[in-house]
């Protein structure tokens, strides 16, 4: 897991169950909201999503372009 992947697998786990948008994510990890870090967010997200892939507790769930929220067991 690389370090960014990292810092947007703990900001996500910070906001377990909650809805986190775009804009915040791309600014809390990369200072900005720019079209090409948001195609770089896609990415991250696609390879967290591989990293859990087969544990059925932890869901990433995403509005295309708009928000993000993860759920984490308790």
């Amino acid at each position: 897991m690389t370090e960014k992947e990292s810092e947007l697998l703990f900001l996500l786990s910070q906001n377990n169950q909650k809805i986190i948008s775009r804009k915040e994510i791309l600014e809390a990890l990369w200072g900005e909201n720019d079209y090409f870090l948001g195609r770089s967010l896609d990415v991250f997200m696609t390879r967290l999503r591989k990293y859990f892939l087969h544990d059925d507790r932890i869901r990433f769930e995403s509005v295309r372009g708009i928000v993000f929220r993860v759920n984490f067991p308790e």
